[in-house]
């Protein structure tokens, strides 16, 4: 299954409904609360730190291929929200987008930028 998944081709409703089914299978959504899953997107975000704690921040991590550990805390961040998301029935895309107009208006590009001018 995973040579075929690409965030290009595989929408976050389809990684919600994955991860919604899973949980359901093994009967987890009673553990799957608002307060348990932001507590576990915290917890898994703290472990991407840990991975990077003692570098410069600049260098590339020895390895950040898809099964390296960085990979799987990222994976665990994402079903983590993925899955508050759809416990909140909040679309993700939605938030996103209205996340991002909210910051262009507070964060607004300068006016010289090389983007304002395409």
């Amino acid at each position: 299954m995973e040579n075929s998944i690409h965030a290009s081709t595989t929408t976050l409703a389809e990684m919600q409904a994955w991860l919604d089914q899973f949980a359901m299978e093994r009967d987890w959504e009673k553990f799957h609360t608002p307060k348990n899953l932001a507590m576990s997107i915290a917890i898994e975000a703290a472990e991407i730190m840990e991975l990077v704690q003692w570098t410069h921040g600049s260098e590339p991590l020895e390895n950040s291929a898809n099964n390296s550990p960085i990979a799987e805390e990222i994976a665990d961040v994402l079903a983590y929200l993925l899955r508050l998301a759809s416990v909140l029935k909040i679309d993700p895309a939605q938030a996103l987008a209205l996340k991002i107009k909210k910051n262009a208006i507070k964060y607004p590009a300068p006016v010289d930028s090389p983007e304002s001018t395409k």
